[in-house]
């Protein structure tokens, strides 16, 4: 078994004798105010560098959870404050998660990552809530079991989504739209399936409509470019859409065949390269404004400017 799920087990492997202390000191706590928990319990808990920093009025059982957690590599502090839940659960309930995840691919060294990003992943009910994400998976999207990882990996927030609600739901709406590569949706654009379509994929749909486009140009824009569906309207989409049409005072077709042009940074990409082509009297299209790298820019400007200067 994996390190993160042996340290798990290892925390629950006390022996009668360590049980019998435990027990002995559960009374002896009860019949006073101090805390006997400040007297060191010998486990194998105590004799781990991270048991010390962690407060002595805390319970055993959740300074093992703390350990655990940090054990596996995830911040704890961070999972604790993101999941209050975590208080309550139980450390087997924990490891019956983890046990569950290795079953299904995920490897030791991807759970700090996954865990961390998505720490409710802790305290969710496995046939409820986790085999229904896998079985989507595997249904929905034809994932082979061999491949869960790499989806999982992609996109932690899968295994905190509702089935019902949230993922079928998003498939269908995507499937209606065009997006016909299942493969693509899974490995790539998963992210989509995360998103809610009425607050967020619906709403970037008809922001392009408000622009000008018809429906089906919109449509394929998102066809082409599904980065769109996750790029903030107030903070990408305005501020771009608006330099585009008063500073580069560019034609709508070009963004149109170009909606990549969203995925640029308009302060570190198209400000300046624009700014460029102005000084030096350039007009190139989108696409290799914006996809050349800074050599080949530049070579396009000298260029210009040679073929200029003959």
């Amino acid at each position: 078994m994996a390190a993160a799920a042996a340290a798990v087990t290892a925390f629950h492997s006390y022996s009668p004798q360590e049980q019998q202390l435990q027990q002995q000191q559960a009374h002896s706590q009860q019949s006073t105010d101090t805390p006997q928990l400040s007297k060191k319990p010998k486990t194998l808990l105590h004799k781990h560098p991270l048991y010390t920093p962690v407060h002595s009025k805390l319970s055993l059982q959740f300074k093992e959870k703390i350990l655990c957690l940090e054990v596996m590599g995830v911040d704890s502090g961070k999972a604790l404050a993101l999941n209050p839940s975590i208080h309550s659960t139980t450390l087997d309930s924990i490891h019956k998660i983890i046990t569950f995840l290795q079953s299904k691919g995920i490897l030791q060294q991807d759970l700090p990552r996954i865990i961390g990003m998505c720490p409710k992943i802790l305290t969710s009910n496995i046939n409820n809530e986790l085999i229904p994400v896998f079985n989507f998976l595997s249904h929905d999207l034809n994932i082979p079991d061999h491949n869960f990882r790499k989806v999982i990996n992609k996109c932690p927030r899968l295994l905190v989504s509702s089935v019902k609600d949230q993922l079928k739901p998003a498939l269908f709406y995507l499937k209606r739209l065009g997006f016909k590569d299942l493969g693509a949706l899974a490995y790539q654009d998963c992210v989509l399936l995360v998103s809610n379509v009425e607050n967020t994929l619906m709403p970037k749909l008809d922001y392009l409509i408000s622009l000008g486009f018809s429906k089906p140009e919109a449509v394929e824009m998102v066809l082409r470019c599904p980065g769109l569906f996750t790029f903030s309207l107030e903070n990408n989409f305005k501020p771009k859409f608006d330099y585009f049409a008063r500073e580069m005072k560019r034609d709508m077709s070009e963004l149109k065949d170009f909606p990549q042009y969203f995925a640029f940074s308009l302060e570190k990409r198209i400000k300046p390269r624009h700014l460029e082509c102005l000084e030096n009297g350039v007009d190139i299209s989108l696409p290799l404004l914006l996809k050349t790298t800074d050599e080949e820019f530049a070579e396009l400007l000298n260029q210009h400017n040679n073929s200029r200067n003959m």
